[in-house]
């Protein structure tokens, strides 16, 4: 298996296992799984660069991990590197950017915790932060027929061609899939390109005034030009991901423990093949 293969192996890896919540402490604690993400925001595949932002962006939703994440050597230069490269993709500099805004506000945010306490709760009920990012946006889409791990990949599939959605998670048993896209992407793209499938079809989930949701259907007659996303070429390889255990990793016993054991020696070993 040549480098290149097992580096986007081991990102993949280390990017699902930071979508769950209970990984996250472990991951920002051992001590070769944040360097070598580091690593990997100057590899010359863009698969592995986006991987890599996007496990950050997952360790970053635990505010107890912000710290941690922005004293890590490397951590904010490398993101100011990825940024500020011309070779990197539009998508990549927003998420990368998004991450540093998060970063560079963590000591702030514990001064203004009690002023704020309010605001924060209304954040920690979304999955992605930062939605005061003008050049974002989060969208809620309620999708009927999201009914197992095989839809899911369909969906993941669907949203990835779309050009502008930066980062996306699924609710699994609300049947729900929180994204986040730029701003001048309509939402209308997603349910689009979801509807697409055939087999499943989303609405939008929308806020009311007096704080209720209200589900709003896309227009099915609706013509809506979906910009196809090349930037980043085939992310999410289906046959070496465990994206489809990852509904079993909450209940199965050890896995946090044996997901991060192995991935602590795939980053030891990446690391030294580095220097």
């Amino acid at each position: 298996m040549s480098a290149e293969v097992d580096a986007l192996t081991v990102v993949n890896q280390l990017r699902d296992l930071a979508a769950d919540p209970l990984n996250r402490r472990a991951i920002v604690e051992d001590q070769g799984c944040l360097p070598g993400l580091i690593l990997f925001f100057d590899h010359p595949n863009p698969q592995v660069v986006y991987s890599a932002l996007l496990a950050v962006r997952y360790l970053a939703e635990c505010r107890a991990n912000r710290e941690k994440l922005k004293s890590e050597l490397g951590m904010m230069l490398s993101l100011q590197n990825v940024m500020q490269k011309s070779t990197s993709p539009g998508e990549t500099k927003l998420l990368a950017s998004e991450i540093y805004e998060i970063l560079q506000s963590a000591g702030q945010e514990e001064a203004e915790q009690a002023e704020a306490a309010a605001a924060s709760c209304r954040r920690k009920a979304h999955f992605f932060l930062g939605s005061n990012n003008k050049r974002a946006k989060t969208v809620v889409l309620h999708i009927d027929g999201l009914d197992d791990s095989t839809r899911r990949s369909l969906c993941e599939e669907a949203l990835l061609k779309i050009r502008g959605v930066i980062s996306f998670t699924f609710q699994m048993a609300v049947k729900r899939c929180v994204v986040r896209i730029r701003s001048d992407l309509k939402a209308e793209a997603l349910g689009t390109a979801i509807n697409s499938t055939k087999v499943m079809k989303a609405q939008q989930v929308v806020k009311t005034e007096d704080g209720g949701e209200l589900m709003v259907p896309f227009q099915e007659d609706a013509s809506v030009l979906v910009e196809e996303n090349t930037d980043i070429p085939d992310y999410l390889p289906e046959d070496e991901s465990p994206s489809q255990e990852q509904d079993k990793a909450v209940t199965r016993v050890g896995s946090v423990t044996d997901g991060l054991g192995w991935l602590s020696t795939a980053a030891n070993f990446l690391t030294r093949s580095f220097y």
